[in-house]
């Protein structure tokens, strides 16, 4: 476990960032608009950035703070990152289990299995507020659907099928995602998920969180000295955080897609922060990133109840958390990973 100290988010067009000494400087057009110093943080992560100097990289990487830069609508482009760090040992035997199809297929399934109940629970949440609307029985249906899906991921032994059931259960349960919508529904709707780019405002804040919630996931992985690049589900494939994909998929419905219905629903966001690019695709403008991001650490503040550990953590640890189970499955020494479940 470590501390969850701050990250700094730079979303403001024309950024470059800079050292100054120990300290972090972001100047636009050459003029210094904020600096923090380097201890302060654990992570930075740049959208739409101008640049960042050497001298900043440099010590990013030596004082193991995570810089990653992201296009306007949160692509991940790339990472700096320092000298390999962690257990040797432990990566060894991630990557012999990581060519054992007989390991791969059983975490694979306690990933994907986890990801499905929480997809339930987000719509048995939905259900309970919303009994007497007219989309309840869509909901339910979906609900049912998924819990078939949930027992036969746990029964899968073959990572290619797990894959078309998770499919499967996704097609569902965004199939039914426009109906959790209750407010704003001319600028918000959802008629199935896209990405790169996102088609409309609603998969616009989708991608944005997962990508979000993929630099949460790839930190926790590094610092307990796991692998993020080499996966068990998602195949190896350059630059690809097969691994941080791997264990996101049990926390995308709690963390992201649930934070994305609050702001809408509570109207936190504005259609009229969404831009239409000449190009195709949607973007946020700065100050709906700038929202989404304040909403973002707020909810990371958050205390819950660990269902495994038994112990109140922030949510902003649950991938540490997670992580640090995962390597002890890893070594061997819990018989399984204890998937993250939300009730």
């Amino acid at each position: 476990m470590r501390k969850l100290l701050n990250t700094l988010y730079v979303t403001t067009p024309g950024s470059y960032l800079s050292k100054d000494g120990e300290n972090i400087v972001i100047k636009v057009e050459n003029q210094e608009r904020f600096r923090i110093p380097v201890h302060n943080i654990e992570g930075i992560i740049c959208f739409g950035f101008l640049g960042a100097s050497p001298a900043l990289m440099a010590m990013c990487a030596e004082r193991n703070v995570a810089l990653s830069f992201l296009s306007e609508n949160g692509y991940f482009l790339g990472r700096v990152s320092g000298r390999v760090s962690g257990n040797v040992l432990l990566r060894r035997k991630q990557y012999r289990l990581a060519d054992d199809p007989i390991f791969s297929s059983e975490i694979s399934r306690i990933f994907i299995a986890g990801k499905i109940s929480n997809c339930k629970t987000v719509l048995q949440r939905a259900l309970r507020d919303h009994a007497d609307d007219a989309s309840s029985a869509s909901i339910e249906a979906a609900i049912n659907t998924l819990s078939v899906k949930q027992k036969q991921a746990l029964k899968c032994v073959d990572n290619n099928v797990l894959r078309g059931i998770e499919g499967e259960a996704a097609y569902n349960y965004f199939g039914v995602f426009d109906h959790l919508i209750i407010a704003q529904k001319e600028g918000f709707y959802f008629k199935g998920r896209n990405r790169r780019p996102p088609l409309d405002n609603v998969n616009a804040l989708l991608s944005f969180v997962y990508t979000l919630l993929t630099h949460e996931v790839r930190s926790a992985l590094e610092s307990v000295g796991i692998d993020p690049c080499v996966g068990f589900l998602h195949t190896d494939r350059p630059g690809r955080q097969s691994l941080a994909l791997d264990m996101m998929e049990e926390f995308r419905p709690y963390l992201a897609d649930r934070l994305v219905l609050t702001l809408i629903n509570r109207k936190q966001v504005d259609a009229k922060g969404f831009v239409s690019r000449e190009a195709g695709g949607i973007i946020m403008n700065d100050d709906t990133k700038k929202d989404l991001l304040v909403a973002w650490q707020k909810r990371k503040q958050e205390e819950i109840m660990h269902p495994f550990l038994q112990v109140m953590v922030p949510i902003g640890l649950l991938p540490y958390c997670q992580a640090l189970l995962l390597a002890r499955f890893i070594r061997g020494d819990i018989n399984s990973y204890p998937v993250f479940i939300n009730k």
